[in-house]
């Protein structure tokens, strides 16, 4: 059975082991190693220009839908102004017509 001994032995294992991985990183996996050509700063390319019309046609897109609901509820709008003086003209006639009986 392992004491308190063995349990150091563990930590430092794992301990070397972190700063192995660490060293291994820093020292091989330099930036532009990892890099795409669009990070990296490349001069204009096709990348470049389709990420670009890509952002282009998702703001598109979002205009798009956001002038719908507005089209939508300036509909409703409408259509509730239109109900609300029918129903204005409605009742207003019923009382003319209630007036000139009485």
């Amino acid at each position: 059975m392992k004491g308190p001994a063995g349990s150091s032995e563990r930590s430092a294992s794992a301990l070397r082991l972190i700063v192995t991985t660490v060293a291994v990183l820093m020292i091989g996996g330099g930036s532009n190693v990892l890099a795409c050509p669009v990070c990296f700063g490349a001069e204009e390319t096709s990348m470049i220009d389709g990420t670009r019309i890509g952002v282009l046609v998702l703001l598109a897109v979002t205009l798009v839908v956001q002038g719908g609901f507005a089209g939508f509820f300036l509909y409703l709008r409408r259509r509730a102004r239109r109900s609300a003086e029918a129903d204005l003209e409605a009742e207003w006639s019923e009382l003319q017509g209630a007036s000139r009986t009485s």
